[in-house]
């Protein structure tokens, strides 16, 4: 939170509450009232940051599960995700960061009509070393780049013309950082969603 630029102002989803997605109950039953609300709250988003993990050398199936059930009905797909500003970034105890991972994403956001910003990337590895354990990043060269990506998304949808649309439909023009992870952090590398797991980028080469 304390890297972030001044007037930007952050909400974090988690997959608490959405099922596995299952074409039949979306028939029979409709979107979950999860789905519902992890829906509008991308709409309601200025920019969309997913903090992606890597397991097995690509995308964590509970996160996918969270977009696949964003994008239905697929006729709201546009309203969803067309032309939001998205970006990438991970962290994981291993050597590579969540690269895979993040090229993984690649395809699914352009499926998707996202405008992803492309000028800065954030890798974190050995991440079990570089925070403390109230979560707090604590590495200078980490925080560094923490601090200028989350600048440079900030000033991404200004620079395309995204804030100007948002002030002439008449809405706050204070940019909103909206990230979607597929776990809820208990330490530094500690997660929980759909289960647990250990501290481990499962699959990931040290």
């Amino acid at each position: 939170m304390e890297l972030l630029p001044a007037g930007v102002t952050l909400d974090i989803v988690t997959p608490a509450g959405i099922p596995l997605y299952n074409a039949d109950i979306e028939v029979a039953e409709g979107l979950p009232p999860a789905v519902v609300s992890l829906k509008e709250a991308i709409v309601a988003a200025d920019g969309l940051l997913l903090a992606t993990p890597e397991y097995n050398n690509g995308i964590p199936g509970v996160f996918k599960n969270m977009i696949d059930w964003a994008s239905r009905p697929a006729n709201d797909i546009g309203r969803i995700f067309g032309g939001k500003p998205v970006a990438l970034m991970g962290a994981s105890p291993g050597g590579f960061g969540t690269i895979l991972s993040q090229d993984a994403w690649l395809g699914v956001l352009r499926t998707l009509g996202t405008r992803p910003w492309f000028e800065g990337r954030l890798l974190v590895s050995r991440a079990g070393k570089l925070f403390d354990d109230d979560g707090h990043l604590t590495d200078p060269p980490n925080t560094r780049a923490t601090a200028g990506f989350s600048c440079g998304l900030y000033r991404f949808p200004w620079e395309n013309g995204v804030i100007d649309e948002i002030i002439s439909y008449g809405r706050p023009c204070s940019f909103t950082l909206f990230i979607l992870r597929p776990f809820i952090p208990r330490t530094a590398l500690s997660v929980s969603g759909g289960g647990d797991y250990e501290d481990r980028n499962i699959g990931e080469a040290p």
